[in-house]
């Protein structure tokens, strides 16, 4: 395969077995509307030329060649507190499964990403792009079945993400930990100022089984208050405290990164 064709690969999802038909379709198991399906993508980079070739990347051929087959809002995310920087994440949603199975061929037929994309997609060994890529594939939470872009995105104004993975230490634990977020977690996180972007389910990746979460905030500052705002929460005591959903029953581990977006970025 040559490399231009495995690169562009990597921004859909790679494998879809042991998916349930409820997943494949992306529809709810009650009546509410289908859920979105999201690609996570994590390049791992070294400081220097690897950085900006990215970004150009990014900005001038990746994001407008997914605009032109209607995805998004998709969002570039740099590191600002977390572990491996340099690293960019890069937020792909999409209405389905196949919507993501069909992105290779849709953006490889792009001449246009092709012609912007050139320094990254055709970078020699001895300068590579790039030192690894990480793909995950994740579902949409019946209680917040689509992205939602802050408004601070389409105003420009200052903002962070806090991007969260709960791992549990199976998969009926994480199940009841999904169950937790959609019955009452997720309106309390509303209610006490923890604005959501996303909430998914992985189906593909790493540290299975976990979840996949991310929140939206002004500043570092706004981000502790509403964080102790939700924990002193009256209603979050209770439910946290409740048996059956308590951390030490569903949450083996949280992994925590702090991102900031790109200037370029929708989100």
């Amino acid at each position: 395969m040559k490399r231009r064709d495995f690169v562009t690969s990597s921004l859909a999802a790679s494998a879809m077995a042991g998916l349930s038909p409820n997943a494949l379709s992306g529809q709810a198991t009650g009546s509410g509307p289908a859920r979105e399906y999201y690609q996570l993508l994590i390049w791992h980079l070294r400081r220097g030329p690897q950085q900006k070739l990215l970004d150009d990347f990014l900005r001038d051929a990746a994001l407008p060649a997914m605009g032109r087959i209607g995805l998004g809002p998709v969002g570039v995310f740099n590191t600002v507190i977390g572990p491996g920087s340099p690293r960019v994440y890069v937020l792909v949603p999409a209405k389905s499964l196949d919507a993501l199975a069909s992105l290779p061929a849709r953006l490889l037929g792009d001449p246009e990403l092709a012609r912007a994309g050139a320094a990254y997609l055709d970078a020699p060994a001895s300068a590579p792009a790039y030192v690894r890529m990480e793909s995950f594939l994740l579902r949409a939470f019946e209680a917040m079945p689509r992205v939602e872009a802050p408004p601070s995105a389409a105003e420009h104004r200052p903002r962070i993400f806090e991007l969260r993975v709960y791992e549990s230490h199976s998969k009926k634990a994480n199940l009841t930990k999904i169950e937790m977020f959609n019955k009452a977690e997720i309106a309390i996180f509303r209610r006490t100022g923890l604005r959501p972007v996303f909430f998914g389910e992985t189906l593909i990746g790493s540290h299975l089984p976990s979840l996949t979460y991310m929140l939206t905030f002004d500043n570092l500052e706004q981000r502790d208050k509403n964080w102790a705002t939700f924990g002193s929460d009256p209603e979050w005591k209770k439910l946290s405290s409740t048996p059956g959903y308590t951390d030490v029953e569903i949450v083996s581990n949280i992994n925590n990164t702090i991102l900031a977006p790109a200037p370029y970025s929708p989100l």
